[in-house]
């Protein structure tokens, strides 16, 4: 997304995607461009002009490959729904039902690039702010959507340039808390439950996030002093997470078992608290990954 586009991404998101987002980021999606706004169509006598651009060959390809790539995303769910209902009918439950993001997530992460957000927080703050808030419907509607095609409550939201030192204090509240709440909150009156994975260190954002209905969310935390968050969450969420990934990896059983062991004496005091890894498990040694597993059924009984 480019600097200038902010009124047409804020006019139309959607119309945005189709016509200006995807044909620039998928080369076979480029005729997209020569798509008139389907907006247009108000009367029947507009409807030649508007479809017109389905009658290209063209842009008949760039249906076909979308075509295609569904076909190999159906052939690859249905390798997956294989596995997933395999492991559940062994007992396992489903973890999440659906995945959305912070709307400053959406646009720095996507859009306009950590370079560019950053830029535009100077140069056209309020121009940001009415994307943002353009965004937020479109960020609840992705969690709500998915949540409820799969029957499972939990909306996993990934939240990047909100950790410490990515933003001063005024610049979270300004720009990625409000809109966070919004999603956050319209996830939670359709019934399903927000989880938060609140990467790198969220040790300076604490105090605002607490700022949400009790008993609602679920935090899972990386880099995050556990005895702060506990301090100031344990009335109002759910906390997880906070085994460093590097001690999962480079350390021993017996490293991981002692750290587990401290950490659910201070987090998971009086309940509340899921044991996990603080990052995304990749290659670790398996003894270690036992050892996680095993603290867990050794000194998570609640006394």
């Amino acid at each position: 997304m480019k600097a200038d586009e902010y009124n047409a991404l804020i006019q139309d998101p959607s119309d945005f995607w189709v016509r200006i987002y995807l044909p620039r980021i998928f080369g076979a999606l480029k005729p997209f461009e020569k798509l008139a706004p389907l907006t247009d169509v108000v009367e029947i006598v507009m409807t030649c002009g508007s479809f017109l651009p389905f009658g290209l060959t063209e842009v008949q390809e760039a249906f076909k490959a979308l075509f295609a790539a569904g076909n190999e995303v159906r052939r690859w769910v249905n390798m997956l729904r294989t596995v997933d209902q395999a492991l559940q009918g062994q007992g396992f439950p489903a973890f999440l039902g659906g995945v959305s993001k912070a709307p400053f997530d959406i646009l720095g992460d996507t859009l306009r690039g950590t370079r560019g957000i950053m830029l535009d927080m100077y140069r056209q703050p309020e121009k940001l702010l009415e994307a943002l808030d353009a965004v937020t419907p479109l960020a609840i509607r992705m969690g709500v959507a998915a949540a409820k095609a799969a029957g499972h409550p939990l909306v996993f939201i990934p939240l990047h340039k909100g950790a410490d030192g990515f933003l001063s204090d005024k610049q979270y509240r300004t720009f990625y808390w409000p809109t966070l709440k919004k999603v956050i909150t319209g996830l939670i009156e359709e019934g399903l439950v927000p989880f938060l994975f609140a990467e790198g260190g969220y040790n300076s954002r604490l105090e605002i996030i607490s700022d949400l209905p009790k008993g609602k969310t679920v935090w899972l935390f990386d880099d995050t002093d556990m005895v702060r968050a506990k301090e100031i969450l344990g009335d109002i969420a759910c906390i997880s997470g906070n085994v460093p990934i590097t001690l999962l990896t480079l350390g021993t059983p017996e490293e991981i078992k002692e750290y587990c062991k401290q950490l659910i004496k201070t987090a998971g005091k009086d309940g509340g608290f899921i044991l996990g890894s603080g990052a995304v498990i990749d290659k670790i040694k398996p003894e270690n990954l036992r050892a996680l597993i095993e603290s867990a059924r050794e000194f998570g009984s609640y006394s």
